[in-house]
Order: C-alpha cells, then sequence, then structure tokens
C-alpha cells in the first residue's frame, strides 16, 4: 500500500479515536493518537489476517499491552472489518462491544490487557507456541513506556533473546510521558537501546510517526531470522492535535468536549 493511503488510515484512526473518546466521556487520546500510525501500517500494510476469520490459526497475533490506548486500536480493528463502525458510539458503555481495556471477547483482540507489563510475556508465549507448532505467523507487541518499567516486561526480554525467537517483534510508543509526567522523572528508562541490545535483541530506533520508516523497519524485523525486534518508535503523546502534543494532562485525565473535539478534528484534516 502506498505511503499516502496509509497517511489516511492513519488519520482516520486518529479521527475515529477522538470522536469514541469524546462519546464515552472518558479515555485516553494522547496515547491513542501516539499509536496510529503503528497501527495504521500494521493493518493496513503488514498483519497477516483475515476480518472475516478473526480465528484463523495462521494469522500474526498482535497485542497491545499499553491497553489505555485501545480507542485506536477498536478504531484500526472497525475500519478494518472486524465489527461494525456503530460500535464505535458505544465504547466503553455497557451496551457496547468496546471495553476500556481490550479484551478476548472482541473480535481482533488476541489478548486483554490490563495492569502493565504483560504484553510482552504473553506475546513470547505466542511466538514459542508458534514454533512448537510449526507455524509461521508472527506476534507482534505494541508497548507503552510504562511497560518499560516493569519488571516482568524485562524477565521477557530475557527469555526473547535466550530462545531467539525470529517470530516476536516489539513495538515501543516511546512517547517520553505517563500519567504523572515524564517518564525520565518518574523512572528513566534510558538508555533504552542499549539495554535491549545486551538481552540479545535487534534493536531499530524509528520515528514514531514515519509511515516509511516504519514500514522499513518490520520489514527488517521480518527478514531477522536468528532473534527477535524491538522497534523503538520515537513519537509524540497527542500527535496530531496541537493542544495536546506533549501535554500528560491529555494522558486520560481531561474530558474531550464538544469543543476540544471540533478543533482536533480541524487540525487533523487540515
Amino acid at each position: 500500500m502506498q505511503k499516502k493511503e496509509l497517511e489516511k488510515w492513519a488519520l482516520k484512526i486518529r479521527s475515529e479515536s477522538l470522536k469514541m473518546i469524546h462519546l464515552s466521556t472518558g479515555g485516553h487520546p494522547g496515547g491513542a493518537l501516539s499509536i496510529a500510525d503503528i497501527l495504521a501500517v500494521l493493518y493496513f500494510h503488514q498483519l497477516r489476517v483475515d476480518p472475516q476469520d478473526p480465528e484463523w490459526e495462521k494469522r500474526d497475533r498482535c497485542i497491545l499491552s499499553k491497553g489505555h490506548g485501545c480507542a485506536a486500536l477498536y478504531a484500526a480493528l472497525g475500519l478494518k472489518g472486524y465489527f461494525p463502525r456503530e460500535e464505535f458510539t458505544r465504547f466503553r458503555r455497557l451496551d457496547g462491544l468496546l471495553q476500556g481495556h481490550p479484551s478476548v471477547s472482541i473480535p481482533g483482540i488476541d489478548a486483554p490487557s490490563g495492569s502493565l507489563g504483560m504484553g510482552l510475556s504473553q506475546g513470547l508465549g505466542m511466538a514459542l507456541g508458534a514454533r512448537a507448532r510449526g507455524l509461521d505467523f508472527r506476534t507482534y507487541v505494541i508497548l507503552g513506556d510504562g511497560d518499560m518499567q516493569e519488571g516482568s516486561t524485562w524477565e521477557a526480554l530475557m527469555a526473547g533473546g535466550h530462545h531467539r525467537l525470529s517470530g516476536l517483534c516489539a513495538i515501543l510508543d516511546a512517547n517520553g510521558l505517563q500519567a504523572d509526567g515524564a517518564v525520565r522523572d518518574t523512572m528513566d528508562i534510558e538508555p533504552i537501546v542499549t539495554k535491549l541490545e545486551a538481552f540479545g535483541w535487534q534493536v531499530l530506533e524509528i520515528d514514531g510517526h514515519s509511515i516509511e520508516q516504519i514500514v522499513q523497519a518490520l520489514e527488517r524485523a521480518g527478514g531477522c531470522k536468528d532473534r527477535p525486534s524491538f522497534l523503538v518508535a520515537r513519537s509524540l503523546k497527542g500527535k496530531g492535535v496541537s493542544y495536546m502534543e506533549n501535554r500528560p494532562q491529555w494522558h486520560g485525565t481531561v474530558r474531550l468536549t464538544e469543543e476540544n473535539l471540533k478543533q482536533a478534528l480541524s487540525e487533523l484534516w487540515a
């Protein structure tokens, strides 16, 4: 798929995410906006999946470990055709399909999320399972900065490197912010590239908003046959909306008003 088409899908993911969060009066807009480009490339270019057969055994797996950014994942899944887009209007409602964190009851969701730090271990198990069963599907895990502050993530990194799981690819949405402020002030994870390389992973540092760099990095990950790959995607929290960009208060604590939404959509589609 061409770059411009993928950029348009990313815009649609951002727009639908914000509409969902606005209607639900709750959600996490900043982190949803920062992963839109990654999700656009995964779901509309990279992943081997079939929305008409979500349980297809040979499908690629994709796990959103930073589950609070699920509005963006739901937008990608709905746009891909996993479920009717009308579900967007029932985000986080008791009568709706789309919960406040990913659940395997939702078509297209391969693993649930909750406390940060679970996703990479889940992906590790899937990649090991693929190897044991002789299947060639790939497993992708999208992590947030907070995931990298959890001990279980580092256990999975150690195991992934030890087992040389070339079918496993982790992607860090490295936007540098979390709920209470800057990651470096809460618990600094840098120098993250050096640390990851020490655990035996192929590490690729990219611009998390460059469609070209994301595509190229995923291709390199797929071509690496002797170890797992980790993409450190440098991103901007609230990407595309001026009053949200790089502002921790938009992590998930501020209500998205009608005026907020109108301005955001105007800026995204300008």
